[in-house]
């Protein structure tokens, strides 16, 4: 063989294995934006929490490390217990009442009729409102001097109508708030889930004579049941980081009846300045969500299809 052509095989194997090379990191390359893009958003920001969380801030500057001291403060804080406690009922009763009417509406629009199609486009308008629009226009309906309620009670020869007044009735209409607002998402998952269901069983009930009751507890419900856990738990997730309807409706307020974590771990952040005790707080509810969606999931994963 001679030199030439020695020289040009050698040439070839190195073109080729530089291609190689090329082909085993050019996924790399690609992907590598997204990582960068996600170590600033996700990662370093929950870094510099996790960090800020052991500090002791005044005026916005760490003046010492305190260790684990800002989470132990917190179990023995009766404004962080009580805002704890508003917002697992806060997101208790939503979720519950969100779950209920989903289920409703989604077994209602699984018909085709006429106008069925306008019916589920009008029933997924409230999710798709900014929610400060949405708590502006409730503030504006629970207003006790022009709102709707006194509006309606003055036409019927009564007087003002305080929700945003009364501790009870403002937690009332916080959770409408939410209902409203958040029902078409459940809505919309478990209409997925229902269409996605075999037909078989619903077919053979109907002609053993099972009638519609008998049907929805002995094969709709069971088939359903990993959607509707999946969409309680996001649901549930979401639900606890409701920060913008309660900041614009009622800031917590009145007294602390409407105060959620989100709202009291923002007070404690910008309102008092201890950087340090309010990302200690969040930490804890992020640790407290993510115990509760690994618990579902588990539970999920165990029960197994029906």
């Amino acid at each position: 063989m001679s030199e030439a052509a020695r020289l040009e095989g050698r040439f070839k194997r190195r073109d080729r294995l530089q291609g190689a090379g090329f082909d085993l990191a050019l996924p790399y390359l690609l992907l590598a934006p997204c990582v960068l893009i996600v170590l600033g958003v996700l990662v370093y920001p929950l870094w510099d929490g996790l960090r800020a969380s052991a500090m002791l801030y005044r005026y916005g500057k760490p003046v010492a490390a305190v260790g684990f001291d800002n989470y132990l403060q917190l179990w023995s804080d009766p404004q962080f217990l009580n805002s704890l406690w508003v917002t697992v009922r806060f997101v208790f009763f939503s979720v519950a009442i969100e779950t209920v009417l989903g289920l409703a509406l989604a077994l209602f629009c699984l018909r085709e009729f006429r106008g069925i199609r306008l019916l589920r486009t009008v029933l997924i308008v409230p999710m798709v409102i900014t929610p400060v629009v949405v708590a502006i226009v409730f503030r504006l309906i629970y207003a006790s001097d022009a709102g709707m309620f006194t509006a309606f009670s003055e036409a019927m020869g009564g007087g003002e109508v305080q929700i945003l007044g009364d501790p009870l009735k403002a937690f009332i209409g916080l959770v409408a708030l939410d209902v409203w607002e958040w029902t078409p998402l459940m809505f919309l998952i478990l209409l997925a889930g229902l269409q996605s269901l075999p037909q078989e069983p619903f077919e053979a009930a109907r002609v053993d004579g099972a009638g519609p009751w008998r049907t929805f507890v002995d094969h709709t419900l069971p088939m359903l049941r990993p959607v509707l856990a999946i969409a309680i738990v996001l649901r549930t997730i979401d639900a606890f980081g409701t920060f913008d309807q309660v900041f614009v409706l009622t800031h917590g307020g009145p007294g602390e009846a409407t105060k959620l974590v989100s709202i009291y771990g923002y007070d404690t952040s910008f309102k008092f300045q201890q950087t340090g005790y309010a990302a200690a707080l969040f930490v804890t509810i992020g640790l407290i969500i993510l115990a509760f969606a690994l618990a579902a999931v588990r539970l999920l994963r165990r029960a197994g299809p029906a």
